[in-house]
């Protein structure tokens, strides 16, 4: 049974990158080019598991860095391991994927859908990233940070 008791979230960034969408889907298709613009600021990734291809599943471990004593990591204290799986792989155009966290916390095992879409633009890809059905214990501030960021390294890495 759905739960229809409470709203489901919805995130989003944007952002224009100078870089063919072309250039862009191919960051999201090789794992070593993915873990090394997908974490945002003040994190490293590792890729456990990768197969880019409709119905494929994925694994990655994210890592805080230099957090001092404060505990940010949604599967540990410092990591959030997050699986996911391609629905939908529209080259050049969109990327639809499942994303979930591993976690003990509740607040944070809701399964989000994130749809990725590459929109050809004058001198560049409009790149919108969507979330939807986000956890509940993610803040929205941060999030939205996050995504951000995560567009901003995307950028430095295709142009």
């Amino acid at each position: 049974m759905k739960d229809l008791s409470s709203p489901k979230r919805i995130d989003s960034a944007s952002r224009k990158i100078s870089a063919s969408a072309q250039t862009i889907y191919q960051s999201f298709l090789n794992p070593a080019s993915l873990i090394s613009w997908l974490p945002p600021k003040g994190m490293s990734g590792t890729v456990e598991k990768f197969d880019a291809r409709p119905g494929g599943t994925y694994k990655l471990t994210l890592t805080y860095r230099d957090m001092g004593q404060a505990s940010y990591g949604k599967s540990s204290h410092d990591t959030d391991i997050i699986q996911g799986e391609y629905l939908e792989l529209i080259p050049n155009e969109r990327i639809l994927q499942t994303v979930k966290f591993e976690s003990a916390d509740p607040s944070f095992s809701r399964e989000m859908i994130q749809t990725w879409r590459l929109e050809v633009v004058p001198e560049g890809t409009q790149v919108t990233v969507l979330c939807e059905n986000v956890p509940e214990g993610i803040r929205k501030e941060d999030h939205e940070e996050g995504l951000r960021s995560t567009l901003e390294n995307l950028a430095n890495f295709t142009e």
